[in-house]
């Protein structure tokens, strides 16, 4: 195990994190709100007694946005977390299917799957992992000159879960998932400050263009899905979600 030094994670930071910022804003500036409209739950909304058109946009974009942000951030992390755990413990990306991060610790060569949170996935996407962890052992083994013990582990960048062993694998949330890439018991806690690197000014400029997109979009869909009494017009908007469309026959 090598150690690990703070400006190194400072050092990755500050030149990975404008991605994260740059991807954030494309995806404001490239939707389009027929596109969320299509994808949202128009009888939700119309349950929650929404009048407002700017109200129901910002909704609308909010969610959308809380996805996408997700996915973006959670791609950051699992790269800091390969690139601490390559200073510390020599891991390297994997190009297997499924598996994220590789590295041996212990006389164990460890496979891990990355996700951000411990509630990432449905039962069928367990499944798929699971699968996968079968699959990239079955691989490694192949070329374990070796003999080193496999083990598999489902990584999560935050959260919590008190039963890490799930018999075929390990569950390693949060704190412990920084510990095992990284072998220091506070890194988790160390991380936060370098990751806010910029945040404010990053942030204001998304601000400025959400503002912008809240306005377009509140226009547009008073002029589509509002009467001129300025009511949201609910069943020209349930139709435009759901109305079936005739057949091609």
């Amino acid at each position: 195990m090598q150690p690990l030094s703070q400006n190194d994670i400072i050092l990755f930071v500050e030149n990975h994190i404008g991605d994260f910022h740059n991807a954030r804003l494309k995806s404001l500036q490239k939707l389009k709100l027929k596109n969320i409209l299509k994808r949202k739950n128009p009888y939700l909304f119309r349950a929650k007694n929404i009048a407002i058109a700017s109200d129901l946009v910002r909704l609308l974009l909010d969610a959308h946005l809380s996805s996408q942000e997700e996915t973006l951030f959670g791609e950051f992390l699992e790269n800091l977390a390969i690139f601490i755990c390559e200073k510390t413990f020599g891991g390297q990306k994997s190009t297997t299917e499924g598996i994220d991060l590789s590295f041996s610790r212990d006389d164990v060569l460890y496979l891990v799957a990355i996700k951000s949170g411990p509630n990432w996935g449905n039962s069928s996407q367990l499944k798929r992992m699971k699968d996968d962890f079968t699959r990239a052992k079955r691989v490694y083994r192949t070329n374990n000159t070796q003999n080193k013990k496999i083990e598999v582990v489902n990584g999560c960048c935050y959260g919590q879960d008190d039963t890490p062993d799930k018999g075929d694998y390990f569950k390693l949330c949060g704190q412990r998932f920084w510990e095992f890439v990284s072998g220091d018991a506070n890194l988790y806690t160390e991380i936060i400050e370098p990751v806010g690197y910029r945040a404010k000014e990053r942030n204001e400029e998304f601000v400025a263009s959400y503002a912008r997109v809240v306005n377009a979009f509140t226009q547009e869909f008073s002029a589509e899905f509002c009467s001129s009494s300025g009511d949201i017009n609910w069943d020209a908007l349930v139709r435009f979600n759901s109305a079936a469309k005739p057949s091609a026959q």
